[in-house]
């Protein structure tokens, strides 16, 4: 058994301090801590599904799956009426895989090596569905301050910006969600073969688990990590204020880390394997999953739960970052190629960003 294996103790650990009321840093410590195996095992398992099908729908699993707990965390939020926190966690999550994860993947698999290289067809076509999705997402935001608001404070729990931005965010949200699903038939229907580069090749490896048994354990996992997310919700307001972090901070970085968790720990795997095919399409297409599903879905569930339906307006800081992160995520992939020292300023630009918000 890996080492990484035994870290499941803490599933039992953050149910009780949750059902004894413990303290809140402890509970959520424990639920985040839970999360790391779950990772553990989705990872062999999408390396599983992958060497029977291919980078494309391998990687397609990957962040389906990945992503859920993030959704459910998300949800709880809603319906305390955390709706700051959510989109700060939706701009965490993309921040967090097109810098974080990409420029771990890229550091840890290019160090040995010269270099790697990717299929630049694939990559660009989840960088493009990226920024569609970018602009999507600023402009409800352009409208605010067109017509003379002001966009939410660091801090703010929920902001009324009325009917007006309301009903624009839900349009935005369909065709948000249109054009995944449209994505969705491109690359698993009518382009199948430019994200799945290497099927053949792959279909001859070996692995232990079948794609059943992965498929099965993905599934595990993921219901796994949103016990966990549930938990984390119930404990994030009362943990950040004892920690002295902001709810906007926790939401960026330690929501989204943990909720992405998953992505993460794959994206190293593969790339460290040279696999980069497999880990551009986690890293940018989690990203591009984010902003076209999740974020959009998270907007049409909030007219149906929580106080208030949720207006896609994001702060000055959120939107800063997501404009810059989106950018360099497309001029990293252009080449199909990437080192370890993309990888570097990556993560570097990751840190500057925590740092800022930080003080935010």
């Amino acid at each position: 058994m890996r080492p990484v294996y035994y870290l499941g103790i803490f599933f039992p650990v953050a149910v009780a301090l949750e059902l004894a009321h413990a303290d809140p840093v402890l509970v959520f410590s424990a639920a985040a801590i839970a999360v790391v195996p779950c990772a553990a095992v989705m990872g062999e398992a999408t390396e599983a599904i992958a060497a029977k099908t291919g980078p494309g729908i391998g990687g397609l699993l990957n962040v389906t799956f990945g992503n859920a707990p993030e959704l459910i965390i998300a949800f709880f939020a809603l319906l305390e009426g955390l709706q700051e926190v959510v989109k700060a966690s939706i701009v965490g999550s993309i921040i967090g895989n097109t810098l974080l994860v990409l420029g771990a993947a890229m550091l840890i698999g290019g160090l040995p090596r010269d270099k790697q290289t990717f299929s630049r067809t694939a990559a660009n076509a989840q960088s493009a569905m990226l920024l569609l999705a970018l602009a999507a997402l600023i402009f409800p935001a352009l409208f605010q301050l067109i017509h003379g608001g002001g966009l939410p404070a660091v801090g703010e729990e929920r902001v009324d910006f009325g009917s007006d931005l309301e009903k624009l965010s839900f349009g935005v949200a369909i065709i948000l969600l249109v054009s995944y699903v449209a994505g969705l038939f491109f690359s698993l229907k009518t382009h199948r073969a430019v994200f799945n580069p290497y099927q053949e090749e792959a279909e001859e490896e070996a692995h232990h688990w079948s794609v059943r048994q992965a498929a099965i354990y993905l599934g595990v996992s993921a219901v796994l990590v949103g016990l966990m997310a549930e938990i984390l919700v119930g404990s994030i307001s009362e943990a950040s204020e004892d920690i002295g972090l902001s709810e906007f901070f926790v939401g960026l970085f330690v929501v989204a880390i943990v909720g992405n968790a998953a992505e993460h720990w794959v994206a190293v795997l593969v790339a460290s394997k040279d696999k980069m095919d497999l880990a551009v399409n986690i890293a940018i297409g989690s990203s591009a999953q984010i902003a076209l599903f999740v974020a959009p879905l998270l907007v049409l569930l909030s007219f149906v739960f929580g106080p208030d339906p949720m207006a896609l307006v994001f702060n000055g800081y959120e939107l800063g970052a997501l404009i810059f992160a989106v950018l360099i995520a497309n001029f990293v992939t252009q080449e199909g190629e990437s080192n370890w020292f993309e990888g570097v300023q990556l993560l570097a630009l990751y840190a500057v960003l925590g740092l800022v918000f930080y003080f935010a």
